[in-house]
């Protein structure tokens, strides 16, 4: 990622509490080789994906997934937090997710119908964290 993209995570990361940290985890995307489909790109990365994750709770990133208001992602992270289990939230790779990581995800979440770049996800998926346990918190941050 661009440095301007790692700059902007840091800064939504570095406000979050010590009991709900996030922690930014590459995984190595499939390179486009002649003859390599979407199909088997897609898979080669769920693997990869399903082994980083272990047993994380997993909320997949889809355009198709559920839309929500940040006060009802705030109330999921309420209960995120109470279940006191690690959150895996994927985002999908240039050619998006195998069916198989949509198929494990225990949620499937949209932030937009638009299909975004990668580096802008990843920037919103941090602030809209930060911006969720803010509201937990009542901190003026969010307002209404």
């Amino acid at each position: 990622m661009p440095g301007w993209v790692e700059d902007a995570c840091a800064e939504y990361i570095k406000r979050m509490p010590r009991d709900a940290t996030v922690e930014i985890v590459d995984i190595k995307p499939e390179k486009r080789a002649a003859g390599n489909s979407t199909k088997n790109i897609q898979l080669i990365e769920a693997k990869r994906i399903i082994e980083a994750t272990g047993k994380d709770m997993l909320v997949a990133l889809d355009e198709r997934g559920a839309e929500i208001t940040t006060l009802q992602l705030a109330d999921r992270f309420k209960i995120w937090q109470a279940s006191r289990r690690d959150i895996a939230l994927v985002i999908g790779g240039a050619d998006g997710l195998h069916a198989s990581v949509k198929q494990n995800a225990e949620w499937l979440w949209s932030l937009s119908k638009l299909t975004m770049p990668h580096a802008m996800v990843r920037i919103m998926l941090a602030e809209q964290l930060y911006r969720a346990y803010s509201v937990t918190q009542n901190h003026p941050y969010h307002r209404e």
